[in-house]
């Protein structure tokens, strides 16, 4: 059984969502966040104390990105993955980690700054530069998305939730009416999805049942 530690609207999101887009049976345990500070014995699971920690059977992992990989790898070839041989595996690889490092890497900044240093340390500036750093590389793919409904290989693929879940968290720290119009359309079809409907269903309803808050915290992030 796959088991995966997650908090609610988290990195952890990511891996949650390709688990609900594959059918795949799993074990998702909800912890309160910070789970370092408000579930400390988390730390025995995973000594980062940064959220998703990930496990089955052997494979032990930590970073949200490569949970979409190897689940896509392992569980969906030539669906949620892109093979080798296909034309777009150099695209399908950028994506999945242009959605990781570049995107949401800046957003990660703006909370810290924004909304998680206490009022007297918070820089609006700073914040501000980095929210204009993130919206500045999801530009980019305005070109791309303007003719097709996903990132690469004519398909929804883990580069989708990847890049997918930077567009979530730019909505929850107020970005969404500053994205362009082919990747806020983008953003509605993938809102659209019935596994993105479904994890969202799955994280609410597992955090009650472990009497965790449904409502994202305020860093949502689960990194800091």
């Amino acid at each position: 059984m796959i088991t995966l530690y997650h908090c609610v609207s988290a990195r952890s999101f990511r891996p949650l969502w390709m688990l609900e887009e594959l059918g795949l049976p799993y074990e998702l345990k909800v912890l309160p966040f910070p789970p370092r500070v408000d579930a400390p014995q988390y730390l025995e699971i995973n000594a980062l104390g940064t959220i998703p920690a990930f496990f089955d059977g052997a494979a032990r992992m930590t970073e949200s990105a490569a949970i979409c990989q190897y689940l896509a790898a392992r569980h969906s070839p030539g669906g949620l993955n892109v093979e080798t041989g296909e034309p777009d595996f150099g695209a399908y690889l950028n994506y999945l980690h242009f959605g990781e490092a570049t995107l949401t890497f800046p957003q990660t900044l703006v909370l810290r700054y924004s909304r998680l240093e206490p009022p007297e340390r918070r820089q609006p500036q700073v914040a501000e530069d980095y929210a204009k750093w993130f919206l500045s590389r999801l530009r980019t793919l305005e070109p791309l998305l303007e003719t097709q409904d996903f990132l690469c290989a004519g398909r929804f693929t883990a580069a989708d939730v990847s890049v997918g879940y930077a567009l979530m968290l730019g909505e929850l720290i107020g970005l969404k009416s500053r994205f362009k119009p082919a990747a806020l359309a983008y953003w509605e079809r993938l809102l659209c999805r019935e596994g993105f409907k479904r994890a969202l269903a799955a994280q609410e309803r597992a955090a009650i049942e472990q009497g965790v808050s449904p409502v994202p915290a305020p860093n949502v992030q689960g990194s800091f």
